[in-house]
């Protein structure tokens, strides 16, 4: 074991191992402890080296299994007694995933760290339901928002983010397709502007259901367990999957 420990802020991807970079698996091959989200893909975790500790800190809407501050004492402690620790998170760490608190906790304990970053999941879940982010004639930008905001009416800028000239993918926010639509629509999105739900995007078991917003509140299929994101523009128009449902229903 290396006398000085290091800690790895690791981006997973979206899921699959196939989808983490080159970097990610290399520190992931020589962790000796490994502390990792609740979303990470099965064959991910199977790539743990049986020598190392797994140390489960996951997380889902209500219930934490270990702190956040649990999580930075973690890291603190086993980087000081020389281990190479890697902090395993779901997409990219930089991206709603705590990795920036993280970072803020090993500068300030003094424990040196690298980030390593993964596909996050609005930049996967889109490719893998034939979604542009952006495009020159529709969409000019692209932007990132927290899906449970969404119930509190002061927190966002719903006048700005109606603006048709975008794409909005809302991060955790297939449980609030109805908060969020009705908000986008009062401040003049119109209805049938294009939407999709992308429910264990990239995984084996993946749901894509796109459509008109206004369809989309009223008959958003149901959502379990698995991550999703709900993505809001033009460009959702151009997947291969826009209007299939209704068309086989």
């Amino acid at each position: 074991m290396i006398d000085r420990g290091w800690v790895s802020i690791v981006g997973a991807g979206p899921g699959p191992l196939d989808l983490m970079t080159l970097r990610a698996i290399d520190r992931l091959d020589r962790a000796t402890v490994v502390i990792h989200d609740r979303l990470i893909g099965a064959d991910v975790l199977a790539r743990i080296p049986a020598h190392a500790r797994r140390i489960d800190a996951g997380k889902t809407m209500g219930s934490h299994t270990l702190p956040q501050n649990t999580i930075h004492e973690l890291m603190i402690e086993h980087a000081r007694q020389g281990h190479r620790v890697v902090r395993l998170k779901g997409g990219d760490p930089l991206v709603f995933g705590r990795g920036g608190e993280e970072m803020q906790a090993l500068m300030a304990a003094g424990i040196p760290f690298e980030i390593v970053p993964g596909v996050t999941a609005a930049v996967a879940c889109a490719a893998a339901a034939g979604i542009a982010l952006t495009h020159r004639q529709w969409a000019s930008s692209c932007v990132f928002l927290p899906g449970h905001r969404a119930q509190d009416d002061a927190s966002l800028d719903w006048a700005s983010l109606a603006q048709g000239s975008q794409t909005l993918v809302f991060y955790m926010g297939v449980t609030r397709v109805a908060a969020i639509g009705q908000q986008l629509i009062a401040h003049g999105l119109l209805p049938t502007t294009p939407a999709a739900m992308v429910i264990d995007g990239t995984r084996p078991g993946q749901r894509i259901h796109a459509t008109t917003l206004e369809r989309l509140l009223r008959a958003s299929p149901g959502y379990g367990s698995g991550p999703g994101l709900l993505i809001v523009g033009r460009t959702v128009g151009l997947s291969p999957y826009y209007g299939v449902a209704e068309e086989e229903g």
